[in-house]
């Protein structure tokens, strides 16, 4: 298994992280397999979405914040309850197939570490299985 470090700047942000995941599959020298990705955090997750226009991502937290308001009468005291229900929605993990050393992306794809309750020092757990 291999940790990812991933430091966000923001309260709210994606950050593409495919580059990262292929180098590792190359320094593993992986050529054909799966790639497991998990987020090991309650307030953070982890999708697959377009990378080319930056607005996509722009978009997507957008639409998260109108479906779930910063103020709102969350029970959660704690001032993160948005951020719980964020990354429940986005989820913790992801599978992507390699084939041939490379990520099995469609053209327009990357993967995204979701932060919705930065700014932190995260983690992403990889385990690539040839």
């Amino acid at each position: 298994m291999t940790k990812l470090e991933v430091k966000t700047s923001s309260q709210t942000e994606f950050i593409d992280i495919t580059s990262r995941v292929q180098k590792e599959i190359q320094r593993l020298g992986i050529s054909d397999g799966v790639c497991y990705l998990f987020v090991p955090h309650t307030t953070a997750g982890i999708t697959i979405n377009e990378n080319a226009d930056p607005s996509v991502k722009t978009d997507i937290l957008m639409e998260l914040d109108k479906l779930i308001p910063q103020d709102d009468t969350y029970k959660h005291l704690e001032g993160n309850a948005p951020a719980h229900v964020k990354a429940s929605i986005i989820g913790c993990s992801e599978t992507v197939f390699v084939e041939q050393g490379k990520l099995v992306l469609g053209t327009w794809q990357g993967i995204f570490f979701c932060e919705f309750d930065g700014p932190r020092t995260r983690r992403v757990f990889l385990k690539i299985i040839s």
